[in-house]
Formats: C-alpha cells, sequence, structure tokens
C-alpha cells in the first residue's frame, strides 16, 4: 500500500507530473518497494527485467557496459529507469548500480500498461522520458564519435612538428597514388632531409634541433601545392607526395624547397642550415616502397655528391 509520504514523492516524479492521482490511485496497491544498497546492482546486461523503477530517494548510475567505464548517466529522486527494457520487451541493455543506498517504487511490467491506458498524462510524460533517454544517447554517441576521431587523428599527426606522420603517410600515400595511376596522370615523391643534422644536434643541442625541424616542417609545407601531401618520415627526413605532377614539374618545386630551408632556417644559433632532397617519379604499377626506395637513393646520391642539392632517380 502506499503511503502518504511516497504519494508526495510519485507527485514530485517525471512519470506523473501533472497527472491527478487519484485517477490511477486504484493501481498503486501492486506497486512495491525496494531498498539497495551503495554498490548493489539494479540491472545487468542481458538480465531480464519486468519492472519500472522509480527512485524515491538515493542515486542510481547506469553504464553502457561495465562499471570500469564513466557513467552514461545520473539519475536521483523523481527519476525512473527500466523503461527501455519494459517497453521493447527485450533483455536490459545497461548496467544500473546504486552509488549509494536507494529506496526505490518497484512498478510491475502490467501495472505500467494500465496506467498508460488509464491515464494520457502518464502516457505523455512516458513519452517525453523515452525521448530524453535517446536524445542523451544520441548525444552521447555523438561525443563519442567526436573524441574517437581526436585521437584518431592525434595519432596521425607528428606531435613535434604539426605536420603529418609516417603512419598517415603508409594509408594517405597509397591512395594518391592509385587515384593517379587510373587517371592516368603524372606523380612524383622527393624525399627531403636537412644536411649534417646529428652535427647541428650535438653543436647546438636537441632544443635547437627541434626547433629547426619544426621550421622545416612549416617551410616545406607552405611550399607546396594544394594538391601536395607531406609527412614526417623519421628522425629528419620528410617525404612530399606530389600529384600530377612530371619529373619537369617536380624538380623546380624541390629546388624551391631546397632553397627555402636554406634561407634562416638556423635560427638563433647563427648556423646555416641545408637540405638535400632525392625525386622520383612513379613506374606503372609501381608501389609505394619501391618508390620510396628509388627516391632514397637519390637522395642518397645528393648526400654523396656535396649536399644541399636534388638529385632524380633513373
Amino acid at each position: 500500500m502506499i503511503d502518504s509520504l511516497v504519494r508526495q514523492y510519485l507527485e514530485r516524479s517525471q512519470l506523473f507530473l501533472g497527472v491527478g492521482l487519484e485517477s490511477v490511485g486504484h493501481l498503486f496497491e501492486r506497486i512495491g518497494e525496494r531498498t539497495l544498497e551503495r554498490g548493489e546492482h539494479l540491472l545487468e546486461p542481458g538480465a531480464a527485467n519486468e519492472h519500472l523503477y522509480l527512485i524515491l530517494d538515493g542515486e542510481l548510475r547506469v553504464y553502457l557496459n561495465d562499471g570500469d567505464l564513466p557513467e552514461h548517466a545520473v539519475l536521483g529522486e523523481g527519476d525512473c529507469v527500466g523503461e527501455m527494457s519494459l517497453l521493447d520487451g527485450q533483455t536490459a541493455s545497461a548496467l544500473v548500480l546504486a552509488a549509494r543506498d536507494t529506496r526505490l517504487l518497484a512498478v510491475p511490467h502490467d501495472v505500467v500498461w494500465s496506467l498508460v491506458d488509464c491515464s494520457h498524462g502518464v502516457a505523455r510524460n512516458l513519452l517525453a522520458i523515452i525521448t530524453g533517454r535517446v536524445r542523451n544517447s544520441n548525444q552521447a554517441l555523438v561525443a563519442m564519435q567526436a573524441r574517437s576521431l581526436e585521437f584518431e587523428e592525434a595519432g596521425r599527426v607528428d606531435a613535434l612538428t604539426g605536420i603529418h606522420n609516417r603512419r598517415w603517410l603508409l594509408d594517405a600515400f597509397p591512395r594518391a597514388m592509385a587515384r593517379c595511376e587510373r587517371d592516368e596522370s603524372p606523380l612524383c615523391l622527393v624525399i627531403a632531409d636537412i644536411d649534417l643534422f646529428r652535427s647541428f644536434n650535438d653543436r647546438f643541442g636537441h632544443l635547437a634541433g627541434d626547433a629547426v625541424l619544426r621550421r622545416m616542417a612549416h617551410r616545406l609545407a607552405d611550399g607546396l601545392r594544394a594538391q601536395d601531401l607531406i609527412a614526417r618520415y623519421g628522425g629528419e627526413e620528410f617525404v612530399i607526395l606530389l600529384p600530377q605532377a612530371s619529373l619537369e614539374d617536380a624538380l623546380p618545386i624541390a629546388e624551391r624547397l631546397r632553397e627555402l630551408v636554406a634561407i634562416g632556417s638556423g635560427l638563433q644559433t647563427g648556423e646555416g642550415v641545408t637540405l638535400s632532397c632525392g625525386v622520383a617519379r612513379m613506374l606503372p604499377g609501381e608501389v609505394l616502397d619501391g618508390l620510396i626506395s628509388r627516391a632514397d637513393a637519390a637522395l642518397r646520391r645528393a648526400k654523396a655528391g656535396g649536399r644541399d642539392r636534388v638529385e632524380v632517380a633513373p
């Protein structure tokens, strides 16, 4: 039997908001009370549920998987829980546990439907509760996807220079190469490497070396066309993909990059920093590893030929 104090709680609950309790009072006789101790589970994923629970006092927390993950929702006095599994006839999809000692009203499945039949107000409120749950779930999903994209993007960007890293390169470059081959358009790849960078680090320290790498990355990126792709390949080495570029197009671009880096890249040290480049044109059917290998061979010739120069793969 529902006492007067519980009736006061019901009048403030979401389910009975704006509903005259006299019209449905005869159904309250079948509503029972339940008490949960802190940490006790009310619902578990995959478990059957036959009740709608109204919170009289205390606090419940909802977890979409298990209690080790952040809570999806926090419910308090006046809230209800269990409505989704109750209405669709499925098992519970979330873990619901008591964050502290909690007192509940347990409304049986058939009583819920009798309340809906007897009162348009209860039906309207129940629909509003479910709509709110769906909206909150959608917002949580959007936020989760946004965080996932942020983490994914962070994993594809070089933390020091701010440009893309080798992981991104290994995904993006083959796709760009495939498009150019499909369109029968030329493509070239450039490997750019700072000359004597280890010696620079030894003389001026790694902080100065890091500053040079950041400046190098920005100068290279600023010197490219809109369609070109650049990534830090590792250490002081950068790889640049030039879609829709023949060797006649790629050589002036590589020379311009070399000149851009040589102008003032030594920062406060007063030391000039130079760049050597190897350029290779994509051959029919060539894969990324082969293209990089040929460009790297051209880079080694540039180093052996005196550095601060551009060499082309045969």
